[in-house]
C-alpha cells in the first residue's frame, strides 16, 4: 500500500526551507547593510550572488514539486542549489581567510573607503565611493565575521540540498 510523503519530507516543503533559509541569509545581509549601517565590502557582495540565484532556483523547485513535474527536474533543481551553495562555502572560506591575514585578498579589496567632501553630482559620487577593505570583519559574533557565518549557513543548506538531490522517495 502507498504511504503518502509526509509534509517533511515532501519536495515542497524541503524547497521552501531551502529558498526560505537563502532569503533569510541574503535578507539578513541586506538587513545589516541598509538598516544597520553596515558597508559590504567587494567580497561581501560578491557572496550574495549564490543567495540571490538560489532563491530564484528555490522558487523554481517548489513550483516543480507543486505542480508535480517529474521528480528529477525538482532533484536536479536540488543539485543547483547545491553547487550554489558550496560555491557560497569557498567564497565565504577565501573571505574569512583574507580577514584572518591567512592569504592575501584581491587589490581591489585593499583600497578601503574615500573620505572627505562629497562630490558635486551623483555620478561623480558613484565613481569616488569604495567599499570597506575586505581584510578587516566589520562584526565579529561569537569570533566569526560575516564571512565565517556565511560559510556555516550554506553548509547547513548545502547539506540540506544534497540530501534532498540524493535522498530515498517514499511514493
Amino acid at each position: 500500500m502507498n504511504q503518502p510523503a509526509s509534509l517533511l519530507t515532501s519536495d515542497t516543503a524541503i524547497a521552501a526551507v531551502l529558498t526560505f533559509g537563502m532569503a533569510v541569509v541574503v535578507g539578513s545581509a541586506l538587513g545589516f547593510e541598509h538598516i544597520g549601517g553596515y558597508i559590504p565590502c567587494a567580497l561581501c557582495l560578491l557572496q550574495r550572488n549564490p543567495y540571490y540565484i538560489g532563491v530564484g532556483v528555490g522558487l523554481l523547485a517548489i513550483l516543480s514539486s507543486a505542480f508535480r513535474l517529474p521528480p528529477a527536474v525538482t532533484r536536479g533543481l536540488f543539485a543547483v542549489i547545491a553547487v550554489l551553495m558550496i560555491v557560497s562555502i569557498g567564497l565565504g572560506t577565501y573571505h574569512a581567510g583574507v580577514e584572518w591575514k591567512f592569504w592575501e585578498g584581491p587589490t581591489t579589496c585593499a583600497v578601503g573607503a574615500t573620505g572627505g567632501a562629497a562630490p558635486g553630482n551623483v555620478l561623480e559620487a558613484l565613481n569616488e565611493t569604495r567599499g570597506p577593505s575586505c581584510t578587516e570583519a566589520a562584526l565579529r559574533v561569537l569570533g566569526l565575521s560575516f564571512a565565517g557565518w556565511n560559510v556555516l549557513t550554506s553548509l547547513a543548506l548545502a547539506a540540506i540540498a544534497v540530501w534532498a538531490t540524493f535522498r530515498r522517495r517514499i511514493a
